[in-house]
């Protein structure tokens, strides 16, 4: 069992590191056993395939990020009224913790999750909404309650260009905090970035929906 699982983590850390670095379809089993020192029946045995491992690696991350964001909601949710900085703020602690579990380890979540999107890894969104659908709902619920009148789709469109800005902002957070020392001599840390980006995602999340009508018609020049 303890060769199991030290075969188990060599092929997980393998696949993260290289998944981060160059995405999940320019990944190949080949490389990620190469890395790992293992044979492909291993990770065959072990995962059964790409996409079990792929989702193996993000379960690492998620099985601590997800809890931890849903006890915020919850204690969130217990207010009669919040706001949506309020809201994104709940994501905070529950980023850091993955620090604490690995090095850079919001740094490699974030990267992580951002290739699911940009490698369309539809399993892996399948994945998450499956078995986290009660902390989705919750977030999207509190992000409703703090500005009611946003549509379905005008908040489905939100909240992906929300987690554009926070995928890139968190997965580069080395390069920019080393510009900001340069540029402007201020030393920051990961927690400070995250307050510098929430009240961001909130204002655009809670932009009014009359500015987004009026652009549209004035593009389309009537």
């Amino acid at each position: 069992m303890k060769i199991q699982a030290t075969t188990k983590n060599r092929i997980l850390d393998a696949a993260e590191l290289l998944f981060a670095a160059r995405g999940f379809k320019a990944t190949s089993l080949r490389v990620i056993t190469a890395t790992a020192g293992v044979n492909l029946a291993s990770v065959n045995y072990h995962y059964g395939d790409k996409k079990g491992l792929i989702r193996a690696v993000l379960s690492r991350y998620l099985e601590q990020f997800m809890p931890a964001l849903k006890m915020e909601l919850m204690t969130l949710h217990q207010r009669d009224k919040f706001t949506m900085e309020e809201v994104f703020l709940c994501v905070k602690q529950p980023l850091l913790t993955l620090n604490s579990c690995k090095t850079n380890g919001t740094t490699i979540f974030m990267s992580l999750l951002g290739r699911g999107y940009t490698d369309v890894q539809g399993h892996l969104r399948w994945f998450i909404t499956t078995h986290y659908d009660d902390v989705i709902h919750l977030f999207i619920s509190a992000v409703r309650r703090a500005y009611p009148c946003l549509d379905p789709e005008t908040l489905f469109w939100r909240l992906h260009f929300t987690l554009g800005a926070a995928v890139f902002t968190m997965a580069s957070s080395t390069a920019l905090c080393e510009i900001a020392v340069n540029d402007f001599s201020h030393h920051i840390k990961i927690d400070d970035l995250i307050n510098r980006l929430v009240p961001y995602l909130a204002a655009g999340v809670a932009a009014p929906i009359e500015l987004n009508q009026s652009f549209v018609v004035n593009i389309n020049g009537e």
